[in-house]
């Protein structure tokens, strides 16, 4: 089912914030970006961190202190892994059983998830759209490592069972979030993806990666959701414009010149209906976020926007399919530099909607 969803413009966010106060991160996020909420991430806590929040149930998780490893070696491994699997089957068997199963988000590992979920059920009315997101199962199994220091995607069990709790993740999260009735966005958040093809994975092949993709994106959808994949910096964007991704969340403040690289795929991509969520508002460092002003940032977009329409896509074609975030999430940010980013966005947004005759 394919959802007919245009932003044209509207405001979006990188879920983390630098609080701690799961409350106070959902009062903000609903002044901010009303029509696309959002669940919200505090990195203050260890254990909302990008890899330990959606570790929990997977086979052969050892915790040690800070230290969290996949223990394949352990002698009770082969069965944790069966029944890793056995479980698995049995949910798609009968999906029902999703709701109480491994793959469930805690409240403990994601309390931002159900403080998100009851701002939603108090709204009057509601938003546009709603989104949520989840580690995407790159930058998940090359940053859990097993019992020797080596990363799981590099062992086919471990990284098939990694993809496999990601995708069913990221279908718990759909089948909560389409209870209020509009779209649903799911976002991968793939950092991981700035080192593919570098020497640090130089034994990945882009098929791996690809697949691994597919699987997570393809869960969503069969919930009736939108994939989106977001890299905060570069990478080798055809694999993500030429994969089935609804949205391609990038780093347009800093490396639209690469981005714009892809003429022929970034085409494809919006001529199939892909949308584009623009991370224009820096986030990456505190003196370009002091340096900034919605004016200057408007004049940076307009200057993109004229690139796309050069390699020949509709200017209303891209108003239409565009989002409009900050580059990454602003959980690293002091809170005062963090709060200036989500209102730049939030104005940026209105200005470009206002300017666009939306």
């Amino acid at each position: 089912m394919k959802i007919d969803f245009k932003p044209c413009g509207l405001p979006a966010w990188i879920g983390s914030l630098p609080l701690e106060d799961h409350g106070k991160a959902a009062r903000i996020m609903m002044e901010y970006t009303p029509d696309i909420p959002l669940w919200i991430q505090l990195p203050h806590f260890k254990s909302e961190g990008m890899i330990a929040q959606f570790l929990p149930g997977m086979p052969g998780l050892k915790i040690d202190g800070d230290k969290k490893f996949i223990q394949s070696d352990d002698e009770s491994f082969d069965r944790q892994i069966l029944e890793f699997f056995e479980e698995y089957m049995a949910i798609l068997e009968d999906d029902s059983k999703l709701a109480d199963s491994r793959f469930a988000l805690t409240r403990k590992a994601a309390p931002g998830f159900f403080e998100f979920t009851k701002t939603l059920e108090a709204l009057e009315k509601p938003p546009k759209a709603i989104k949520g997101q989840i580690t995407g199962p790159f930058t998940f199994g090359t940053g859990i490592v097993d019992q020797d220091g080596r990363a799981i995607f590099y062992d086919e069990q471990l990284r098939d069972a990694a993809i496999k709790t990601i995708a069913l993740k990221a279908r718990w999260q759909v089948k909560q979030l389409k209870k209020y009735g509009v779209p649903v966005i799911v976002f991968l958040d793939e950092p991981g993806l700035t080192g593919f093809g570098s020497s640090a994975f130089i034994s990945v092949s882009r098929q791996d990666v690809e697949a691994c993709l597919e699987e997570v994106i393809a869960a969503v959808h069969e919930e009736g959701a939108l994939a989106g994949v977001h890299v905060c910096g570069n990478a080798e964007w055809s694999v993500i414009l030429d994969s089935s991704a609804d949205i391609v969340s990038f780093d347009a403040y800093s490396f639209f010149d690469k981005f714009i690289l892809y003429p022929d795929q970034i085409k494809r991509f919006i001529e199939k209906g892909g949308l584009i969520a623009w991370g224009i508002v820096p986030t990456g460092d505190i003196e370009s976020v002091e340096k900034e002003s919605v004016e200057s940032l408007a004049l940076l977009w307009e200057k993109e926007v004229l690139q796309l329409e050069a390699i020949g896509i509709e200017r209303s074609r891209v108003i239409a399919q565009s989002l409009i975030t900050p580059s990454c999430g602003t959980g690293s940010l002091p809170l005062d530099i963090a709060k200036k980013v989500i209102r730049m966005n939030r104005e940026l947004s209105e200005k470009i909607r206002k300017l666009s005759g939306v």
